[in-house]
């Protein structure tokens, strides 16, 4: 929690002599991470009471090994402290294929990289009531690490059906503010 803090700190103490604007994200939060995700709320909470914005830009929790339901439930507990301060959620649904942060989903089949309009919608329901502020990390083949020519077969025209489906449901022209992650694998 320390060198989080430590390090958003040094950034924005930085950054003003160096004439830039910066944008302060801490980046995949597992369940079992969450007292990290306290500390650095906890630490954004005390910045935004003596400076009026929160110390982070971002927040990502990537709670897409548990079940959508309970991902969806534990981002809108902590986007409820978030929003207040203007904090931008970044969330992880589905699985991004391959291995990371020790999680290997290398052997998944192939159907469950790819994200559904119904599990998208589902996350804009959840966390849109309470700010507009939130990113989703939908699948769409999207891999970690390298593969051989013809293993991922990534499918961009899900993003558009994704913003289509909620177009239909809301009346809102392209609601989702999406964010990537891994590869084609190539």
């Amino acid at each position: 929690i320390l060198g989080a803090i430590c390090g958003a700190h040094y950034v924005r103490q930085v950054a003003p002599a160096y004439g830039i604007p910066v944008f302060v994200h801490s980046d995949h939060c597992a369940k079992k991470l969450l007292p990290w995700f306290d500390g650095m709320l906890e630490a954004d909470e005390a910045f935004f009471a003596k400076h009026g914005e929160p110390l982070f830009s971002s927040h990502m929790l990537d709670l897409s090994e548990e079940p959508d339901a309970e991902n969806i439930e534990i981002c809108q507990q902590y986007f409820k402290r978030m929003a207040p301060m203007k904090l931008i959620l970044e969330m992880e649904m589905g699985i991004t294929g391959g291995v990371e942060d020790g999680v290997d989903n290398s052997g998944v089949s192939k159907e469950k990289l790819y994200s559904t309009p119904e599990d998208v919608f589902a996350v804009y329901e959840g966390l849109q009531p309470i700010s507009e502020r939130f990113m989703i990390a939908a699948a769409f083949g999207n891999v970690h690490g390298v593969y051989k020519a013809g293993n991922v077969k990534l499918r961009p025209e899900l993003l558009s059906e994704f913003q289509t489906y909620a177009e239909e449901k809301t009346g809102v022209k392209m609601p989702y503010f999406f964010v990537f992650h891994g590869g084609s694998g190539s």
